[in-house]
């Protein structure tokens, strides 16, 4: 079956997890084999056993990140090589994107890369949704890779006087991920730095939306600590008005919008709130602005942050 080489940073560690869950299915098929360095054994010599599955595996995804271009061993080793095979033909690379960085000028910036359009991982409102894209991805990929399938741990000659041993390595589960607890001070702390993330989204977003639209100008005020307004003017008019929150009345530990400028939290258009699984803390909507279609997604904070955006400019998009 088709190898698959994950090239990553591991500051993206958690988002490779989460890719590779995505691709459970195809593993279940027989489809694809995956592998990446975590699944060296104690004792294996790490760069060797690196180089042989880079030289050797079918599919190569690239989780592009900064920390992915910083890095010297994942930028000039991993990603040289893997670039050369697929350019002979040996192998399939695939850019995934992860995070927002400068990679249209890489090597790679030439491949089509997932999600969609090389939007980021982490800026699509369903992560869920951006992995599985990468997965359809991988699957095409699978299909189309005629190469013969390489062992996935290639044997190692030993040598000794007058004798010569194969030395396999001990095979083992990739699966050692345990499930982690988050306490209520753990979703408190991820709900705050949430909230000032959200206000620097929306703060660079309307000084950006100002710079690309004559006659369109973007306002951000903050108020106090848990909440913010942003107002669109076109041509001195005001077009569009919001207010973001923290908690408040009924709405409990949320990140709140309501439409126009409010100083009062006994009304709102739309609720984020913190969650966990076994895994990482997300967010999740009411799905009020959506009429329940937002609704049990588990969203970053970029993609609470887009989802808010989003409500605040719709009246701009859809006016004709």
């Amino acid at each position: 079956m088709p190898s698959v080489f994950f090239s990553y940073s591991h500051a993206d560690e958690d988002l490779r997890d989460q890719l590779e869950k995505q691709l459970s299915m195809l593993k279940r098929q027989g489809a694809i084999d995956t592998w990446h360095d975590r699944r060296i054994g104690a004792g294996e010599e790490l760069n060797r056993v690196i180089d042989d599955h880079i030289n050797t595996d079918d599919i190569i995804l690239l989780l592009v990140s900064a920390d992915f271009i910083a890095s010297d061993y994942c930028y000039n080793i991993e990603m040289e090589r893997a670039m050369e095979r697929h350019a002979k033909g040996e192998a399939i690379v695939i850019p995934v994107i992860l995070r927002a960085c400068d990679w249209h000028h890489a090597p790679f910036g030439t491949l089509m890369a997932v999600p969609r359009d090389g939007k980021p991982v982490t800026q699509w409102p369903d992560i869920d949704e951006a992995f599985l894209q990468v997965a359809k991805a991988v699957r095409d990929a699978a299909q189309r890779s005629t190469k013969t399938p390489q062992p996935a741990h290639p044997a190692v000659a030993e040598e000794r006087p007058g004798v010569t041993t194969i030395a396999m390595p001990a095979p083992r589960s990739s699966n050692l991920r345990l499930a982690k607890t988050f306490t209520q001070r753990d979703k408190d702390r991820f709900r705050d730095e949430t909230f000032e993330y959200i206000a620097r989204f929306f703060e660079t977003s309307l000084k950006e939306l100002g710079e690309r639209n004559p006659g369109i100008e973007g306002v951000f005020r903050r108020v106090d600590a848990n909440r913010f307004f942003a107002t669109v003017y076109r041509d001195g008019k005001d077009v569009a008005r919001g207010t973001v929150f923290m908690g408040g009345g009924a709405w409990g530990r949320g990140i709140n919008y309501a439409q126009g400028e409010t100083t009062t939290s006994n009304s709102m258009n739309e609720s984020l709130n913190v969650e966990a699984d076994d895994q990482a803390l997300y967010l999740t909507s009411l799905g009020m602005a959506s009429f329940g279609r937002d609704r049990g997604q588990k969203l970053s904070q970029e993609g609470g942050a887009e989802l808010l955006w989003d409500i605040l400019i719709r009246p701009l998009q859809d006016k004709r």
